[in-house]
């Protein structure tokens, strides 16, 4: 399969070339500031909570396809998706780019950190969760009850053995022990 220029893919979708944010040759991001310009008549199909089937085709799949189907009877018609977990990876599931002739390319590329931004996220908020934990180390600006803190880590990943942990073992040194996890979940009780 031969990718078109993502400054063509932009241009068909009425989008001025200064809109266009290039991240490599093939994948772009959008100009905030395309919101407030053209038309803003259209509508919107959410695809959500599907069971995907056996060889992982599900909410991904389903909207590319139904993107594509649009445009095959010449709808205008774009799909928006989120960035895949790392979980398809790694083995856990279908990959996020969808499957057979309703696939996006690059696989690779999207399934691995797409445009970074994801990325960015966790690590700005694991950047917090250092903040917080020298917060209750240091006592100061203000002295915080480290067995109370909520404030949870961040990851990219669905990992199961990081839901539930226990940090700040192994004596004073090394912080107040706590149970925290990777997700928004509260530790269990």
């Amino acid at each position: 399969m031969t990718l078109r220029p993502i400054t063509e893919v932009g241009a068909e979708l009425g989008l001025a070339p200064e809109d266009v944010l290039p991240w490599g040759r093939d994948r772009a991001k959008v100009s905030l500031d395309a919101l407030g310009r053209g038309s803003r008549q259209g509508r919107m199909v959410l695809v959500s909570a599907i069971n995907p089937t056996p060889p992982g085709e599900g909410k991904t799949t389903m909207s590319v396809a139904l993107a594509m189907g649009l445009r095959k009877r010449g709808r205008k018609a774009v799909a928006a998706l989120r960035e895949p977990s790392l979980g398809p990876v790694f083995g856990v599931k279908g990959g996020g780019t969808g499957g057979g002739q309703a696939s996006l390319e690059p696989a690779a590329d999207i399934n691995l950190h797409f445009t970074g931004d994801l990325h960015a996220i966790t690590s700005a908020h694991n950047l917090l969760s250092a903040l917080v934990d020298n917060a209750v180390y240091y006592g100061h600006p203000v002295a915080l009850e480290g067995t109370r803190v909520r404030w949870r880590r961040a990851m990219d990943m669905n990992d199961r053995f990081l839901r539930n942990v226990i940090v700040g073992l192994g004596g004073k040194a090394h912080g107040v022990p706590r149970e925290t996890s990777s997700t928004s979940r509260p530790p269990a009780r």
